[in-house]
């Protein structure tokens, strides 16, 4: 949601996507912080951003990675991943004579953070050089993560208000769809999302700026600054006495709200094996926030009063276990338009939202399908691919198999 428009934008008038991915060698797969080669063999000169059209070219931090975003915030979904996934073959067809390619997934499956991190040393470096010098960015929750970002856009309190209620309510269940990051540093980490457990910690020095990943109970612009941003400017500041930091995108909540933009930015989805499934995670996604927002199964209020502590143990035990992991808070499940039940798996849930909204006639069947694979989620068709044999022959096999199916837009199945 980076261009500014002339008038705001209201509740799902508009939506702004976001896909990163690791530049690797074409061979070995270990990563090639050539990004910036990259831009200066499209843009000429050294640059963070090259637009193209309805997709632009970025990067932030690290100089292994590359982001796709929408231009300008995109009416519609449909289309999207067609788009990206042209934007993925131009990249690679550049790559190519420089011995590299893009490869998808939350994580490289044996980077040395501590070793191969190369921060993006061209504009915008005082902000990373910042962030280095505040939390060592040579680890796997700064150098090692990469996700696909929905923004989403409101105008005025009342239209933040109920869509981070509902943003909040989302946010413990996407790992279930999404987590596609059960290897690192070599070896299966015993985490289907080990990406949200990096990101959480990554931060651990001033725990003001992750918080609890769910954010607080904030409805408001004044609640938001009073709660989340005021206390955040407080810890960076003996650390950070420039003020570099001290600014909206300081904030690394699993949804963070940008006033300045009028939007929300979900950060907890682990990026896909190709841009149709993560477009179709988050056509699913919106269309069960559409739901909440319209208060179809519960009212405002029960939304709002949705604690911390609830919504962080379904969001760990996804983390861990994905689908397989456990809602056991009858008042969660409540909220969600599940009446009487006391307990259920959270791929159970995901199949009776995604039941409700096609019923509402919110997302096409085949969307929802295509988001709530069978098979479980990336990860755990990862790990079924491997099997036993987790060694650097089989990874580059199996992940190898993966940037196949990056540049050729097709899904991976174990």
């Amino acid at each position: 949601m980076d261009s500014v428009s002339t008038a705001p934008l209201h509740l799902f008038d508009a939506y702004g996507i976001e896909l990163e991915y690791m530049i690797v060698d074409a061979d070995t797969l270990d990563v090639r912080p050539i990004a910036d080669e990259l831009f200066h063999a499209v843009a000429g000169e050294y640059v963070s951003d090259v637009e193209r059209g309805a997709i632009t070219w970025s990067n932030e931090l690290v100089a292994h990675v590359v982001e796709l975003k929408t231009t300008a915030p995109s009416p519609a979904l449909v289309g999207l991943a067609d788009q990206f996934q042209a934007e993925v073959r131009a990249i690679n067809k550049l790559l190519a004579p420089m011995g590299a390619k893009l490869l998808g997934t939350a994580m490289h499956p044996w980077m040395d953070p501590h070793r191969e991190m190369t921060l993006w040393p061209h504009d915008n470096s005082e902000v990373y050089e910042a962030f280095n010098r505040v939390f060592d960015c040579r680890g796997h929750g700064w150098a090692n993560l990469q996700s696909m970002h929905i923004n989403l856009p409101f105008a005025g309190d009342e239209e933040f208000a109920r869509l981070h209620a509902a943003v909040r309510l989302l946010l413990p269940l996407l790992p279930a769809l999404a987590a596609s990051s059960p290897v690192m540093d070599g070896n299966v980490s015993g985490l289907m999302d080990s990406r949200l457990e990096v990101y959480r910690k990554n931060s651990q020095r001033i725990p003001q700026v992750a918080g609890r990943v769910i954010p607080e109970r904030a409805f408001s612009r004044a609640e938001y600054d009073r709660m989340i941003f005021q206390p955040l400017y407080r810890a960076i500041a003996p650390y950070d006495p420039a003020g570099i930091l001290q600014e909206e995108f300081l904030n690394a909540r699993g949804a963070i709200a940008r006033f300045s933009r009028g939007s929300i930015e979900i950060r907890v989805i682990d990026v896909q094996e190709c841009p149709e499934a993560d477009l179709a995670i988050a056509q699913l996604a919106i269309a069960v926030l559409k739901m909440l927002v319209s208060e179809r199964w519960s009212g405002l209020e029960s939304q709002q009063e949705m604690e911390i502590d609830p919504l962080e143990r379904v969001l760990l035990g996804a983390i861990r276990d994905a689908e397989r992991g456990v809602v056991d808070d009858a008042e969660y499940l409540r909220v969600l338009g599940i009446d009487g039940a006391t307990s259920m798996s959270v791929g159970e849930v995901w199949r009776h939202l995604a039941d409700q909204a096609q019923s509402a006639g919110v997302i096409q069947e085949s969307i929802a399908a295509t988001a709530i694979n069978s098979r479980g989620p990336l990860a755990r068709r990862i790990v079924e691919r491997l099997r036993d044999r987790v060694d650097r022959s089989n990874l580059r096999t199996t992940y190898g198999a993966l940037g196949d199916c990056l540049g050729r837009a097709e899904r991976f199945f174990s």
